[in-house]
């Protein structure tokens, strides 16, 4: 005896006509239906015209005048473009900036990918779980206490690592007065810092690759590496996509790590985009040349998102 699936009768959509067996909305259901969706939605759409659309019109509006918050803003045309194109402190930043990016950004989905694979394949659950706790905890913190406390790990004088090194017979290490180890150090901590969350997005993309692929795979004697080149690595391409679009994003926008550990210093060693915006607005006041900034590096942002997704043609594997 042929058997009838029943047809869903739940129907949310505004607007729609009444499932079978309900009765019509009336038109005055259907005003206070829509009036309880907008009273719901209001919280939410006035909170992002007011905290994102109006300060990114606001800033992009205030790159073209000049303002010192004390006399009444001016309108300068491109010329705050022009200034911060021929400050070579500007091009420096965005020069540190991008290598910063570059190397940071490889080892964070490096570390991440390397311990979602082992923590993934080779551990007990309890383990696993535990790893997976430990390992995002430093995001949870504040970029600055972490940073401040690394300042002291890594002082010359009296910094355990220092410590550490005098005491296998190694010489101390300047990181935080030489050009060089300021730079390593500021990667190592942002690194350590950020690539808890990379690596949750690899254990759930790893956890997502269907098992009988592998196992499929071990019959054909496919194992070690060449199972990691050629199974897993591609069917967590679209994970790698989104770690490395985030990552980029997140670095380009650097700035609690150096400004505490180093100042941007020795020099301009460790500045950035960000703290050049930063010293432009509230250090020289000089609000429309940060604006400019600020809009030249979301412009340098979007470009490098594009640049991904267009890539991306050819690396993701859709199943």
């Amino acid at each position: 005896m042929a058997t009838t699936v029943p047809t869903p009768t739940t129907d949310l959509r505004v607007g729609t006509a009444p499932a079978a067996g309900r009765r019509p909305e009336t038109p005055r259901q259907r005003r206070a239906r829509r009036l309880l969706v907008t009273l719901f939605l209001a919280p939410t759409v006035v909170g992002i015209a007011l905290f994102t659309l109006v300060p990114i019109v606001a800033s992009v509006l205030l790159a073209f005048f000049r303002w010192d918050v004390i006399t009444p803003p001016t309108f300068a045309g491109l010329d705050n473009f022009v200034d911060i194109g021929a400050d070579p402190t500007v091009r420096v930043a965005f020069l540190n900036t991008f290598v910063f990016v570059v190397v940071a950004v490889t080892l964070q989905l490096g570390i991440a990918m390397g311990l979602a694979v082992l923590v993934q394949s080779r551990m007990p659950g309890w383990l696993r779980s535990f790893f997976r706790s430990t390992l995002f905890f430093p995001l949870i913190l504040s970029a600055a206490s972490v940073s401040l406390v690394m300042a002291y790990l890594f002082n010359e004088d009296f910094g355990l690592v220092n410590s550490v090194l005098t005491g296998v017979g190694l010489p101390d290490v300047p990181w935080l007065t030489s050009t060089t180890g300021a730079a390593v150090v500021v990667v190592l901590v942002y690194v350590w810092q950020n690539f808890g969350f990379s690596f949750l997005l690899f254990v759930g993309g790893l956890a997502a690759i269907p098992r009988d692929v592998y196992e499929a795979s071990s019959l054909d004697g496919i194992e070690g590496w060449a199972r990691f080149r050629w199974i897993t690595l591609p069917l967590l391409s679209p994970t790698v996509l989104v770690a490395s679009v985030m990552a980029v994003i997140n670095a380009l926008q650097i700035f609690d790590q150096p400004y505490v550990l180093t100042r941007g210093g020795p020099g301009d060693s460790t500045r950035t985009a960000v703290m050049v915006i930063f010293e432009s607005a509230f250090q020289q006041l000089q609000f429309g040349r940060a604006a400019a900034i600020g809009v030249v590096l979301t412009l340098l942002i979007m470009a490098v998102t594009a640049v991904q997704f267009r890539l991306s043609r050819r690396y993701v594997f859709h199943q």
